[in-house]
């Protein structure tokens, strides 16, 4: 009989494996190419920014040596910022103890240090420069996400179990909604870290480092990033309601009165926005995404009420919220609705109705196939300890039923159903692609919700600004709408995505698409230009993408202490744009 905890969640393969390779991490683009155009796969100027000699010499006036910051750009990837500073810092923190001891001095002591500490110390004081090599390349990446992760209020023994199932390698989103799969399916990783960590070598001297890195690098992130002020500062983290309806929903009447006398007045459009991010952000995002969009509230909404599959989403916008309508036919609500066949193979004891969060990845085969050999060498049904560990694996990864003792991961066409888009809209890419662009996507019936009070605002028609398009899920929702799109200006780094909106617009639309594939191209005088040319834009509409795609630099959707501040920071700045060029029209 097979052990269903004989299978170790560590070998699981968190990208789809179909050969295909992923996107190219460089694209070129024109920038302001016309409908017709395409723009063509070569490396782009910003890919390189962060390691340029501008941005060395940067690095180096606030005090770290050029060798280090080149060592560290190797280390982090180009464009990590928050990663690269960070490590910089523990660089340094690290070189000057080794200085001090290879100069005969003793470390300097560290109150209630453990045994493995002075060990550490020992081990410094007479290793060679690989041990320390060794030990920089273990303390940059898993140590960052660790960190990260519990810094928005994740436990931390969660936040290892996840990384651990996911690998070092997985984005922080995909480690937060590997989390959330596990509390939704009622886990508690009650799992005894404390030897891991006393035994590790260096493992608490590292966590005291990145520690104190985390508030050393908040002085030297407004240098390297640009930000206007502290992104946290003494604000209180935002509640999140539960549950997550919105303002209103389509099932019951209005409750929240009109929303105009609550906006400011600098919030009043037109231009409208309505920009999107996780609502499990860290402490104090929010506070600051509605601190810098003109202190609107945001409208914190789980798809799950809309259509089959959670989807936890903030939404900080100035529309109205009256007088919306969903999208005509509802989308199906559950999974049977949405996959009719798979209730005949459904298990009794799988209570599943709606899908968790989709992922930018699927459950490697070799899962499959041991939920399929574990359930055909027990009776059915099979003892408690295989339930739940087959539903444990079925929630994580959004398994179906389609046969006796099968499972199988959704496919890229049951995802685009899902998630609202219309039938094959991400075929043509590889499979990867298609996996990682439909996990990063709007959810079109959501968002469809929200913007269809711009129908009667604008029946001749709309020009949309649409910063991180990715599979153009915005523009979807707004066609399927019944709303003209006249100009859409789209800002979109992948050349993958920039493809699907292309085929999907040359098909469905009579207006004029211009891309542009990078946000750092889109400059005040162009922003002006545009607004020139078509009389103003009508919308403003973006979000945070999970793994970057939209941005020239290769961040996460974890909120803005870090890896995603130069994205929503873009945002604030073209929205910023976008209105000082239509006054002065």
């Amino acid at each position: 009989m097979a052990d269903p905890g004989a299978y170790s969640d560590e070998e699981f393969n968190w990208d789809s494996s179909d050969g295909d390779g992923e996107v190219a991490g460089s694209i070129n683009g024109t920038g302001t190419s016309a409908a017709a155009s395409r723009n063509h796969d070569a490396p782009g100027s910003s890919t390189l920014a962060w390691q340029s000699s501008s941005s060395v010499e940067n690095f180096v006036r606030m005090g770290f040596e050029r060798n280090m910051v080149l060592k560290a750009m190797k280390e982090t990837g180009a464009g990590d910022a928050d990663s690269l500073v960070s490590l910089l810092l523990t660089y340094k923190e690290i070189g000057s103890e080794l200085e001090c001891t290879s100069s005969g001095y003793p470390p300097l002591a560290v109150e209630n240090e453990g045994e493995d500490d002075k060990i550490l110390e020992n081990g410094f004081t007479n290793s060679d420069d690989s041990g320390a090599e060794d030990f920089l390349k273990e303390v940059s990446h898993r140590d960052l996400k660790l960190e990260s992760i519990v810094s928005m209020g994740f436990p931390e023994a969660e936040a290892k179990m996840a990384i651990a199932r996911c690998g070092p390698d997985a984005a922080v989103s995909v480690l937060i909604d590997s989390i959330q799969a596990s509390q939704t399916a009622g886990e508690h990783y009650l799992g005894d870290f404390s030897n891991h960590e006393d035994n590790s070598n260096g493992e608490r001297k590292k966590k005291r480092l990145m520690e104190g890195n985390k508030r050393k690098r908040t002085g030297f992130r407004d240098e390297v990033q640009g930000s206007r002020g502290p992104l946290y500062g003494n604000h209180d983290s935002m509640p999140l309601p539960n549950p997550m309806v919105g303002f209103n929903l389509p099932i019951e009447p209005f409750r929240s009165g009109d929303r105009w006398p609550s906006l400011p007045t600098q919030a009043i459009g037109p231009p409208y926005f309505y920009y999107e991010n996780v609502a499990c952000a860290p402490k104090g995002v929010w506070t600051t995404i509605s601190r810098f969009l003109y202190d609107v509230r945001p409208e914190f909404v789980d798809s799950s009420f809309l259509c089959a599959t959670n989807r936890k989403r903030g939404y900080v916008h100035n529309l109205p919220v009256k007088n919306r309508s969903p999208l005509i036919p509802l989308p199906p609500k559950s999974i049977f609705e949405a996959f009719p066949r798979t209730e005949k193979w459904w298990a009794t004891w799988d209570p599943r109705r709606k899908f968790n969060c989709l992922q930018t990845c699927t459950a490697p085969a070799t899962l499959i196939e041991h939920i399929r050999s574990t359930l055909a060498s027990n009776e059915d049904p099979p003892p408690p300890r295989v339930q739940k560990f087959v539903l444990e694996e079925c929630r994580k990864w959004n398994l179906i039923w389609i046969g006796r003792n099968k499972v199988a991961p959704l496919e890229p066409h049951e995802m685009e159903l899902l998630l609202g888009f219309p039938p094959d809209h991400t075929r043509g890419i590889t499979k990867t692609e298609r996996y990682r662009s439909l996990g990063n996507a709007f959810q079109v019936d959501t968002v469809a919700y929200h913007l269809s009070v711009l129908k009667e605002l604008f029946p001749d028609g709309m020009n949309v600004l649409s910063l991180f398009s990715g599979i153009g899920g915005a523009e979807v929702a707004l066609h399927k709408l019944g709303i003209r799109l006249k100009n859409v200006l789209s800002v979109e780094k992948s050349k993958a995505n920039r493809t699907v909106l292309r085929s999907w617009w040359d098909d469905n639309e009579t207006g004029t698409l211009y891309e542009i594939d990078d946000i750092q191209k889109l400059s005040s005088e162009l922003i002006e230009v545009y607004v020139r040319r078509f009389g103003g834009f009508d919308l403003v509409i973006g979000g945070s993408p999970c793994n970057n795609l939209a941005g020239s630099n290769r961040h996460h959707r974890d909120g803005l202490d870090g890896e995603h501040s130069s994205l929503f920071y873009h945002y604030v700045r073209i929205l910023e744009a976008v209105k000082s060029a239509m006054q002065r029209m």
